[in-house]
């Protein structure tokens, strides 16, 4: 039986490879020099586009896979597959929620502790001989009893607020409308609002063009030089000049940070600001999440080519 011809568009790990390979015909985008020229000579082949969330698939790519049928998001985020370019041609598309909710939201209340307590400071203090040679480490700020607010109550949203309340903290957030299932906490719609009445504010809403730069200078300003901001969700929701400009100037105390634009290649003042926590984009990145992530991409393209239910269409 002839397999489906599958465009990949970055690599994954073994574990992923090897069952894809196995079921599809995989074409490496990612490796080709001439990537139009690549495009040009396996295009009309192309079934199916397997991609990670950062990636996508954008109208250029969709276009020179003139028999594609369904694209596979490794990832939640969707926002750099051209979804206006799928609904015109009927293209489905799935993502991967629910299997990396959990570890996404770990990974944010990890950077408030983190950076709330100083910690990577403090391990610096440790091992370069200032605790013998200067005594205690300044004093940082507490985490437990104070204000936090959650921009985006979604899935991921979800986990961190009840996370949240394990440290006793008062807990409000933003979204469309107020949630039924979140009774215990507080609903402000306007996110200028919620940034003002928080000591910590969580990024954790999807990305669209509508969100973009939603976190801008009145946010931001709003949380102001005791507040601490925590993104865990797309770059795109948060103006990154804008939020430069305040850790740089101190209208902002501090931010903690997993995505940026043009990542990895993020903006050079980043790395020299004192007040900013930067990881490299791996709140999934979890052996457990990241085989359940793949094996729900494999899943997807299966049950498309099979005639089956997408398990988690986005399209």
């Amino acid at each position: 039986m002839t397999k489906p011809d599958i465009l990949q568009m970055g690599p994954y790990p073994d574990w992923d490879q090897v069952p894809l390979e196995q079921s599809f015909q995989m074409h490496r985008y990612f490796e080709a020099d001439d990537k139009a020229a690549f495009l040009a000579e396996v295009g009309q082949k192309i079934r199916g586009i397997a991609t990670r969330g950062e990636l996508g698939a954008n109208a250029q790519t969709i276009a020179a896979c003139p028999n594609l049928e369904v694209i596979s998001v490794y990832g939640v985020g969707f926002d750099a597959v051209d979804l206006g370019a799928c609904r015109e041609r009927g293209i489905r598309v799935t993502n991967t929620p629910d299997v990396l909710t959990n570890d996404v939201a770990d990974l944010g209340v990890a950077m408030m502790l983190v950076q709330s307590r100083g910690m990577i400071g403090a391990e610096t203090w440790v091992k370069d001989g200032s605790w013998a040679a200067k005594g205690l480490y300044p004093l940082k700020r507490r985490v437990w009893g104070r204000r936090a607010g959650v921009l985006g109550l979604g899935r991921i949203g979800f986990e961190v607020a009840k996370r949240l309340a394990g440290f006793d903290m008062e807990i409000a957030y933003s979204d469309v409308s107020a949630k039924d299932f979140a009774k215990d906490w507080k609903f402000i719609a306007d996110p200028v609002a919620l940034a003002e009445r928080s000591d910590f504010l969580f990024v954790t809403l999807a990305a669209s063009a509508a969100t973009r730069h939603i976190v801008g200078a009145k946010v931001i300003e709003a949380l102001g030089p005791e507040g601490m901001l925590i993104n865990i969700s797309r770059a795109s929701n948060i103006d990154e000049e804008a939020l430069l400009e305040a850790l740089e100037t101190g209208k902002l105390g501090s931010a903690a940070l997993d995505v940026f634009e043009g990542e990895p290649n993020l903006n050079p003042r980043f790395l020299s600001l004192p007040n900013v926590l930067l990881q490299p984009h791996h709140a999934s990145g979890t052996i457990e999440t990241r085989k359940a992530m793949g094996k729900l991409v494999r899943d997807n393209l299966t049950a498309h080519f099979a005639g089956e239910a997408l398990l988690t269409p986005v399209l």
